[in-house]
């Protein structure tokens, strides 16, 4: 009965005051699904404890992390040599579709103690496709490294780096965190070994995120020099999960 003697101003507010809690919770969600960009050092930072015994702690060294993406059927033994002449543990972002025809190679990639995460199943620009599509070639690839080695990826790296907040919040949904990079050769445009080690030589720094492909011509054969000019510079190899660490990777959050 009291409200049907209150006034029209006293509707009107109410209506304001209804309308601005919507528009705050629709902000909130919003934000909720947005892109969040976080580099190295920042991870670290959040986290609450201090690195594990035993392990390196970037914090207080200059890490640098190598990337590769492409399939386990490019030449990624000959690089996995060159990694472990230098005691360079890396990080693998493999493409689904050719796993299960190299397990070999996928099982060798884990087993010397490199980190392997989800670069999808036939390489699609994840931003051009359907929300089920982007699913089914993340869990896709998953599951088949999962069946190989025993291990979920909780890192993936979106082709040619296209991601936004629909990409981010199917990612953080999957429970993985998205990976770019700080560096990158452009060795995919090039087969110039001398062009693609100074590319990565004159963007490496402490925490750092390098990206190469295995496939293109010139990668391979520059590998030895860039892994020889960044021990020179006292840069310790570490993979992108190290070098988060002690901060966990968060799903759908982008390092970079």
């Amino acid at each position: 009965m009291r409200l049907a003697k209150r006034g029209p101003r006293f509707y009107v507010l109410l209506c304001v005051a209804v309308l601005a809690v919507a528009a705050l919770v629709t902000v909130v969600v919003i934000r909720s699904f947005a892109m969040v960009t976080v580099d190295p050092g920042q991870a670290r930072k959040r986290a609450k404890a201090g690195p594990a015994a035993g392990r390196v702690d970037c914090s207080q060294r200059k890490c640098i992390a190598l990337t590769f993406d492409g399939s386990p059927g490019e030449p990624t033994e000959r690089v996995m040599d060159l990694l472990a002449q230098h005691r360079a543990p890396a990080t693998f972002f493999l493409e689904g579709r050719n796993i299960h025809a190299y397990p070999d190679v996928v099982r060798r990639i884990a087993r010397e103690g490199h980190e392997i995460g989800d670069h999808t199943w036939n390489h699609p620009r994840l931003t051009e496709v359907p929300d089920a599509e982007v699913r089914e070639e993340l869990v896709r690839t998953a599951d088949a490294i999962a069946e190989v080695t025993g291990q979920r990826p909780t890192l993936m790296r979106p082709p040619e780096g296209r991601t936004d907040d629909r990409v981010s919040r199917i990612s953080r949904e999957l429970g993985m965190a998205q990976v770019l990079w700080t560096v990158t050769a452009q060795d995919y445009a090039t087969e110039d070994t001398a062009l693609i080690t100074k590319r990565v030589l004159d963007g490496a720094a402490r925490d750092g995120i390098v990206l190469l492909h295995p496939l293109h011509k010139g990668t391979v054969p520059a590998l030895p020099a860039i892994l020889d000019a960044l021990a020179g510079r006292g840069y310790t190899f570490v993979t992108v999960g190290q070098l988060l660490a002690p901060g966990t990777p968060e799903p759908g959050t982008i390092y970079k």
